[in-house]
């Protein structure tokens, strides 16, 4: 998150040496991740800028309708604990079935909003459900993460982002012109032996 620390002006990143015909000279495996980490905070700046508040739950039904899943989106309003209901096969009425709360600050989600949706599954008939939280969770969420396993799954900001690189390219035109994405190969870092 250093670009998030810098108030996300560009750092500098030392200058990568490419190997020209006959050479072996090696990009070093810390600048490939410092690459990498500044792609992925690009990426989080972008989303935090053009989806906050209802429209985080927008780019999360999109990447659950990319899973394969139908989905219903609450209305802007009071939602009564429920963001999007997203179950599988083509109507919806597979499982599983899955109650999703979206929470778009920055702030860290505590203990009750786990509590809130667990009983919000239960009143919707959901057998499951996605707690998502752009700011990350505190410590006390954390620690339901084991208890919960078969219940909740927990989507920070970093899984948010893996999920929506998996299946960038299944979303609607739309969606990924507010979400310039391009996808590049390089060279892995080599585990010396």
């Amino acid at each position: 998150m250093a670009i998030v620390k810098s108030g996300w002006k560009p750092e500098a990143i030392p200058s990568a040496t490419i190997p020209s015909k006959g050479t072996t000279e090696e990009v070093p495996p810390q600048e490939i991740r410092d690459l990498e980490q500044l792609a992925r905070d690009q990426i989080a700046k972008l989303i935090d800028q053009k989806f906050k508040g209802h429209r985080m739950s927008a780019l999360v039904e999109a990447i659950l309708k990319a899973q394969g899943y139908t989905t219903y989106n609450s209305p802007v309003g009071h939602d009564k604990g429920v963001d999007i209901l997203a179950a599988a096969g083509q109507l919806g009425f597979g499982n599983p079935r899955n109650c999703v709360q979206v929470k778009s600050g920055d702030d860290a989600v505590d203990h009750p909003a786990i509590n809130q949706l667990i009983g919000t599954m239960q009143t919707v008939g959901a057998n499951q459900g996605l707690l998502v939280s752009w700011g990350g969770f505190k410590s006390s969420v954390e620690k339901e993460r084991a208890s919960q396993f078969f219940k909740v799954r927990l989507w920070d900001q970093d899984i948010l982002i893996d999920q929506l690189l998996e299946v960038h390219d299944k979303l609607d035109e739309d969606l990924k012109a507010e979400l310039p994405l391009k996808c590049i190969w390089t060279v892995a870092a080599q585990v010396e032996e």
